[in-house]
């Protein structure tokens, strides 16, 4: 694990060492096993399967967390890191009883990436919910996953969860603006619509998952397969 990564997971467990005990603090840990790994409509491990693990930690309206998935991409372009790990921490608040917000930082770690620009990415987040939609503003502060010079780089994502006989059904629809040389064929749409269950904690899922990237940009240069290409990805999670 590299120095940045070491940090900031050290940053996490001080944050929550240092937060005060009160009766509403809370700690919950999830894992989870999925046919793919999309961000943002791109896969992140050559459409295969994905472990996926994390911990958030919240007291009142403040949080933090780590989340970490096996990754393939960075190995296929030349780097030398197999794992994500992202760490984030932020607050949440309500501005009418309909409207909420959301507000944070987040950074996606590679460890030992060894590209150059470096894969890792710093985001600071805005997110406001008004019933069941929500619509979320990500600006890079770093450059943007080993993208040259697309610093200020910004993903828009607006969604919103529906609950149907128990079945949580969850459209999307994103947008991938990357500064920089390679902001032309860098930057997309992506969209998906997901359809979950809880059975008491156990979390099953299928998604129908979708984007407008560039082919040429968005393919393994180890297979030739489009990373962004129409697909469905089903997976289980369970949250403790």
């Amino acid at each position: 694990m590299n120095k940045r990564a070491l940090i900031a997971l050290a940053a996490v467990a001080s944050l929550g060492a240092g937060l005060p005990t009160a009766s509403y603090a809370d700690v919950a840990f999830n894992a989870g096993l999925f046919s793919d790994y999309r961000f943002r409509g791109i896969s992140q491990t050559r459409l295969k399967p994905a472990i996926q693990g994390g911990v958030d930690y919240s007291n009142g309206p403040f949080y933090v967390g780590a989340w970490a998935s096996n990754i393939k991409w960075i190995k296929d372009f030349g780097g030398d890191a197999d794992i994500e790990i992202d760490v984030y921490g932020g607050y949440k608040g309500e501005i009418t009883k309909e409207l909420t917000f959301d507000v944070g930082i987040l950074t996606y770690a590679y460890p030992s990436n060894k590209l150059s620009p470096s894969a890792d990415t710093t985001e600071i987040y805005g997110a406001l919910t008004f019933g069941p939609a929500t619509l979320k503003y990500s600006h890079a502060v770093t450059d943007t996953f080993a993208n040259p010079d697309s610093k200020n780089s910004n993903y828009v994502d607006l969604s919103g969860t529906w609950e149907y006989m128990g079945v949580n059904i969850t459209p999307h629809v994103g947008h991938q603006k990357i500064k920089g040389p390679f902001g032309g064929p860098g930057s997309y749409t992506d969209y998906s619509i997901t359809v979950s269950k809880d059975f008491n904690g156990l979390v099953v899922s299928g998604s129908i998952v979708g984007t407008d990237a560039d082919k040429a940009f968005y393919s393994s240069p180890v297979n030739g397969k489009f990373l962004g290409k129409s697909g469905v990805v089903v997976g289980v999670k369970y949250n403790f």
